[in-house]
């Protein structure tokens, strides 16, 4: 939930009793897309600030760390992606990153609200520099059906760029799901999810993700914490699987080598996300 200040914005995690504020100048949009409230604020410090039903989804200042973190490291562990598809990530940041790859051919964004995109290419521009890249394409729709009904064997990586497991974005946190991705990719294929909060979600979200990805077949599942000022705790989290790929090792000289530019993603960067803490190894009952 969101509450205003005069002068700020504020989100509230009533569940969790914490929230998190930035100071605004102006609120440059707002409307009622058929799926969700968008509203875009011009913040003091963090530059543009995205929000969707209350709930806060990038600003320009950090959004960097999110996007690159949700690419780079299973772009990295891949032997060679070809195929990307995005489910979600309506903003345009993951596309931007996966295209950064000059050996990915074909990539997918698969958005259920297409005026997310709109508005993003009006207020986060930078965002949207990938958009008329001959490989991108764009679907607005269901992603949950759109990877049911892809081909068997299609694709090399899946990323679920969603919001929080609710609402439309539940059905990406499920067994069903995520056998119907594990379908749909190639042999060492893999999928990227965003998990939520190590400090608040380790029992239950990431718990759950690591054993329905199991379920589904995947192997090596592993959560990446990272840095993500504006959300809950101000600390983040995704999580790989691969199929009939265990994720031990990745392409550390491509990474360190990289063509293009990123900001916070590295070669050591990468190692060190592996790490986890010693709670969340004793919480997701890891070794």
């Amino acid at each position: 939930m969101s509450e205003q200040i005069p002068g700020w914005f504020t989100e509230i995690f009533q569940d969790q009793g914490t929230g998190f504020s930035l100071k605004v100048k102006s609120k440059l949009h707002e409307e009622q897309s058929q799926y969700q409230k968008i509203e875009i604020f011009e913040t003091e410090t963090f530059g543009n600030l995205m929000v969707l039903d209350g709930c806060v989804m990038l600003t320009d200042r950090d959004n960097f760390l999110y996007h690159e973190m949700m690419t780079h490291p299973a772009l990295f562990t891949h032997q060679a992606p070809k195929k990307v598809v995005i489910v979600g990530g309506g903003d345009c940041g993951t596309l931007k990153e996966v295209l950064k790859h000059p050996g990915v051919e074909e990539a997918w964004q698969v958005e259920i609200d297409e005026r997310v995109t709109r508005v993003a290419e009006k207020y986060f521009p930078d965002l949207c520099t990938a958009n008329n890249d001959p490989r991108a394409n764009f679907f607005f729709g269901d992603g949950i059906k759109w990877i049911a009904d892809a081909p068997l064997e299609s694709i090399d990586l899946i990323i679920v760029d969603s919001t929080d497991p609710v609402g439309p974005a539940e059905g990406l946190f499920a067994v069903d799901f995520y056998r119907n991705c594990f379908m749909a990719l190639r042999e060492g294929g893999m999928i990227v999810q965003q998990t939520e909060s190590p400090l608040l979600h380790t029992s239950s979200i990431i718990k759950k993700v690591h054993e329905d990805m199991r379920q589904a077949g995947f192997d090596g599942v592993k959560t990446l914490p990272f840095p993500q000022p504006v959300y809950p705790t101000g600390w983040w989290s995704c999580t790989m699987a691969g199929k009939g790929k265990k994720l031990e090792f990745f392409r550390e000289e491509d990474a360190a080598e990289r063509p293009f530019v990123t900001r916070y993603y590295n070669a050591e960067v990468h190692k060190a996300a592996l790490a986890l803490p010693e709670f969340m190894k004793n919480e997701l009952d890891l070794d």
